[in-house]
């Protein structure tokens, strides 16, 4: 397993797919299972855990931001332009443009989900 240790203690590993732009805005500590499919543009906060204890971790789609101390379990899906509030467990799917916090978490609404995505990469570019 490839550690990155800058004393941020961010674990993830090199065979993790990770889109282009991902931003980890804080020192982490940040824990990403392999099986973790990560998009493009999203902004990881810190205590960030995304795992699986059974097989294949989530798939995280584009410009999704994740607050800080959030927990994602299993093989769920987060649509695209996804927020997920700070503290937040999140063990089913969360679908595009939908903010969702709790413990467990639960879609609050469909308004300006997406709009923290810091440090945009586009391809445009």
């Amino acid at each position: 397993m490839w550690l990155l240790r800058n004393k941020r203690n961010i674990q993830l590993p090199k065979n993790t797919k990770v889109g282009y732009g991902l931003y980890i805005g804080h020192n982490g500590p940040i824990v990403i299972n392999p099986t973790t499919v990560i998009g493009n543009n999203v902004n990881l906060s810190q205590f960030t855990t995304i795992g699986s204890n059974k097989g294949n971790a989530a798939q995280i789609g584009d410009n999704v931001y994740i607050g800080p101390n959030v927990c994602i379990v299993e093989n769920v899906k987060i649509g695209d332009n996804a927020t997920i509030g700070a503290g937040s467990v999140v063990t089913k799917d969360i679908p595009e443009n939908a903010t969702a916090v709790g413990n467990y978490a639960r879609v609050i609404n469909y308004d300006n989900a997406g709009v923290f995505i810091q440090n945009r990469w586009n391809a445009l570019q």
